[in-house]
């Protein structure tokens, strides 16, 4: 694997300190933010990325798993929107190949009119898709549909319709994203937030940024600052102007976790049509499955740890319910969890799953750059029209890009097999560490699948520098099993003060914190 050392906050601290001046700050640590880093550092930028909290935890780690081009912007007549998301699918597959899989998706039919409206829109998917598909649709009888789905409802069930589209782990990939920006040269630091905006006259030229693990301050001056921070990019932008108008309509979208015999299946179901516009998934996800998503408006509210509402919860588990032969109660809830999508604000809209998942790139008077919308599978295609416009706003020299056929780090190589193959290349150095000593191989917990070793690799070679970080983002625990990943959270925190130096009144403390995030992932009884 490549030199993990650089991939250490010390390390990249040290190289943060090292440069006077780079050519752009990025603002933001999710998808859109690596993306930019990824494409920027590539074509010979110094770089330099900061992220508030950790890597991916406001949006990017909250998604419904899916790079797809989606069905339902077909229905909205978005056919370029449908168009680039497949391409980018397809560029996923190839770039990303240890952790974007292809996903059959059923549409159960049971109404007499559904076999031919879904079949000729599926039809569209596919010629939309072109050499970038994954999978041809085809028609399913009733018995091959439940053959597929065995614990689909088969009360009036008239057949299916099975289509491909792809899964991922949205942190996994995340996190790979920032490594390959440091490959590239970029410097990526997480907890160091912008606090204000460097100017030089009546120019952004940089960004006053806060370590909050130290609470020292560094300057970081560029010649152009990127605001890729997702549902917080007003908040940037008002660092700016602040009488900004608000160009992002936040909605939130929860999602709840079932065990796996409620689609014990290697295929996902879609609810193509509920009440509110939006269609619901069942997915099988690390062996368990995930059901969403939700349509919230928020009304300009962007918290960084958002929560599921019980109606959101109840409205999953009951549209979910329609399609199954067991109907999932609130006990068979094992977590449940809501993210928020930055979506482009439209004047008169209220309707947040009205509003299209374009992208859009602004430049403001003061030179700042904004990268606002958009959605996973198209942070590629979105990174590249924004480092275009970023660097030639500030003359930057003209470099082409080249992420369409560059590797995501841990996709080069031989990947191991099984649940461990999701660390890609690392896989192998990971296993030599899980064989240094066999405590390393207990499970965190009885009903979670990781272990000791992942923990503990996670703190030297992933950044992680929180038990949440841990539990949440490197591994899953949190959004798989909430009780399950309380009851890990003591030795966890242990692990982390060993590697960092931490006391035992800091593991009381991290416990604390992390009791305090995971409330948010009960679903208690309404």
């Amino acid at each position: 694997m490549p030199d993990s050392n650089q991939f250490r906050r010390e390390e990249q601290l040290r190289r943060l300190a090292e440069v006077d001046d780079f050519d752009m700050v990025v603002v933001g640590g999710g998808a859109t933010g690596a993306g930019v880093a990824v494409d920027a550092a590539a074509r010979g930028y110094r770089v330099a990325l900061c992220e508030q909290h950790d890597f991916g935890k406001g949006t990017s780690s909250r998604s419904t798993k899916l790079i797809h081009g989606g069905v339902r912007y077909l229905q909205q007549g978005n056919v370029s929107l449908v168009r680039d998301s497949l391409r980018e699918r397809g560029r996923l597959r190839k770039n990303a190949s240890h952790l974007v899989h292809p996903l059959p998706v059923i549409v159960p039919l049971y109404a007499w009119w559904e076999p031919a409206y879904y079949w000729l829109g599926l039809k569209v998917y596919d010629l939309l898709a072109g050499r970038w598909g994954i999978g041809r649709s085809a028609r399913l009888s009733r018995d091959e549909a439940l053959a597929e789905l065995p614990t689909l409802q088969s009360d009036g069930l008239r057949g299916g319709i099975l289509y491909y589209d792809a899964a991922f782990d949205d942190t996994r990939l995340l996190l790979n994203l920032i490594q390959t920006a440091v490959e590239q040269g970029a410097v990526c630091v997480n907890y160091l937030q912008v606090t204000d905006l460097v100017r030089s006259g009546d120019r952004v030229a940089g960004v006053r940024t806060t370590d909050l693990e130290t609470g020292e301050q560094f300057e970081i001056k560029a010649r152009v600052v990127v605001n890729a921070a997702g549902p917080f990019s007003d908040q940037v932008r008002r660092l700016d102007d602040p009488q900004a108008a608000a160009w992002i309509a936040p909605s939130q979208g929860a999602h709840i976790v079932l065990a796996r015999r409620f689609l014990p299946s290697q295929s996902s179901l879609i609810v193509p049509k509920t009440p509110d516009g939006r269609v619901v998934f069942a997915i099988p996800w690390h062996n368990h499955t995930l059901v969403g998503t939700t349509d919230t408006p928020l009304e300009d509210k962007t918290p960084l740890e958002p929560i599921a509402l019980p109606e959101e919860i109840d409205f999953l588990l009951e549209t979910v319910s329609d399609y199954l032969n067991e109907r999932p109660q609130r006990s068979d809830v094992l977590s449940v969890f809501a993210g928020l999508r930055p979506l482009v604000s439209k004047e008169g809209s209220r309707h947040t799953s009205k509003l299209q998942r374009d992208h859009q790139v602004r430049v403001a008077e003061t030179g700042l750059v904004s990268i606002v919308g958009g959605k996973w599978t198209t942070y590629r295609k979105m990174a590249q029209d924004c480092v275009d416009v970023a660097a030639k706003s500030v003359g930057l020299p003209r470099a082409g890009c080249a992420t369409e056929s560059l590797p995501v780090h841990g996709a080069k190589g031989t990947p191991l097999d099984g649940r461990l193959s999701i660390y890609g290349s690392d896989g192998a150095a990971l296993q030599r560490l899980l064989e240094e000593d066999s405590a390393y191989r207990e499970p965190l917990d009885s009903e979670l699948p990781y272990m000791v070793g992942e923990a503990i690799w996670a703190v030297r070679h992933e950044m992680a520098r929180s038990v949440e970080d841990v539990l949440a983002r490197r591994l899953r625990a949190l959004m798989l099993n909430a009780q399950a990943a309380l009851r890990s959270a003591p030795r966890v925190a242990e692990i982390l003060a060993a590697e960092l130096g931490h006391d035992p009144a800091w593991v009381l403390a991290e416990i604390d914190r992390f009791q305090t995030v995971a409330q948010g992932y009960l679903a208690a009884e309404s």
